[in-house]
């Protein structure tokens, strides 16, 4: 990735100004793990484990790409046979530009220069959209086949040396793929999980064979090719029928949510040899979960609550920071942007009284401002707020 344009963001309206940089400088994909207790690099992504927090994600540094790249133009004008996604939802993705990853190609990565300095193209935001926009029962199912690809060690988040690996990285193109080429009465005629799971795990043993993955975004990119050994995968996947697979789903995936439950509710799992005993051991915690929500909802807003006030103490509240809490915790509650507001008045107060108006706490009180008066016109001076 070569650097060809310096961004600034302007934060009355969330746009970019873009100055062009002509000097030749081409950027690292190498991570900057300060802070970092455990630093494994997986794909683009590092796994790290903060001090602050005691816990585990996965980082991606990325570089935002404003516009729609090229090598994808040929999607938004693809013909949706069957309505998905609809225009609407391809505008919204168009408009969110993409992201590039610091991960050079598999036969890049021993490349002197290329493993250092190559990028990947990555369409996160085009995905969380269209994934949102997926029925109940397509989020369902695609969460079932991660943890059934993950859990039978075929993906790469498992240590199988005995053959190539697919990632999450193959299993959401197949996905996105079914969800725009079958009908809608595919996914919820005849409901049944396991069929919809077992069918498309049987398609994917046909890409397999064929030595294809098709990217959904980039015209005529294969996300796998000849070097990659998928004989063992595609063996198991085409010989994974619908009641073998019905009963691995009781036995690794409902068994384990069990666990999670009250012993009184997990219990009911050391004998499921009938269909009523496993219909009651289901229905145990359905409704062992819908009791509990109401608690684990409370301790969301809790710890939610006390992360805000954390973040607008410990660190200067900024406009970036204010307009990051907003639209994070807005995706849980919009109750929270009521919160925010009040706790960033208090702290811009008590800053106020100790250092006075700074420009820097003018541009926060003229968000503050703005977003407490609505679509109303709003001006901030030194000494005053009016309207």
């Amino acid at each position: 990735m070569q650097v060809r344009y310096l961004l600034t963001e302007c934060v009355d309206n969330c746009k970019y100004n873009a100055v062009e940089y002509d000097r030749e400088i081409y950027t690292s994909n190498r991570y900057n793990r300060g802070g970092v207790i455990d630093g494994t690099i997986h794909g683009p992504a590092v796994f790290i484990a903060t001090l602050e927090t005691l816990l585990s994600l996965d980082h991606v540094p990325c570089v935002r790409c404003l516009v729609w790249p090229p090598q994808a133009s040929h999607w938004p004008r693809r013909n949706k046979i069957y309505g998905w996604p609809d225009s609407a939802t391809v505008d919204r993705v168009i408009s969110n530009g993409c992201d590039v990853v610091g991960v050079a190609h598999r036969q890049c990565k021993q490349h002197e220069w290329m493993g250092k300095c190559q990028w990947r193209l990555s369409f996160s935001r085009a995905e969380i959209v269209l994934l949102n926009s997926w029925m109940p029962v397509q989020q369902i199912v695609y969460h079932m086949l991660r943890v059934f690809m993950k859990t039978e060690r075929l993906t790469d988040s498992a240590d199988n040396s005995e053959a190539g690996t697919l990632s999450n990285y193959h299993i959401k193109p197949l996905m996105l793929w079914a969800c725009e080429l079958k009908p809608r009465s595919w996914w919820t005629d005849d409901l049944s999980l396991v069929r919809i799971c077992s069918e498309l795990l049987h398609d994917l043993a046909v890409w397999l064979t064929e030595a294809r993955c098709p990217h959904y975004f980039v015209n005529n990119c294969n996300l796998v090719d000849s070097s990659f050994n998928m004989e063992m995968i595609q063996s198991r996947l085409t010989s994974t029928s619908k009641s073998w697979l019905s009963s691995w789903f009781v036995n690794y995936y409902i068994r384990k949510c069990s666990q999670l439950c009250p012993y009184n509710v997990s219990r009911l799992f050391d004998d499921v040899s009938t269909t009523i005993k496993l219909q009651n051991a289901v229905s145990a915690i359905v409704d062992w979960r819908l009791n509990s929500t109401l608690s684990d909802t409370w301790k969301v807003f809790v710890f939610a609550q006390y992360n805000i006030t954390a973040h607008i103490s410990e660190y200067s509240l900024t406009v970036r920071l204010l307009q990051y809490l907003m639209t994070e915790m807005r995706e849980i509650s919009t109750i929270f942007s009521v919160y925010i507001l009040s706790v960033a008045f208090l702290h811009v107060a008590c800053r106020m009284s100790i250092s006075g108006l700074s420009d820097e706490l003018m541009d926060v009180l003229a968000v503050l401002v703005g977003q407490s008066l609505g679509p109303r016109r709003y001006s901030i001076r030194r000494n005053s707020v009016s309207t």
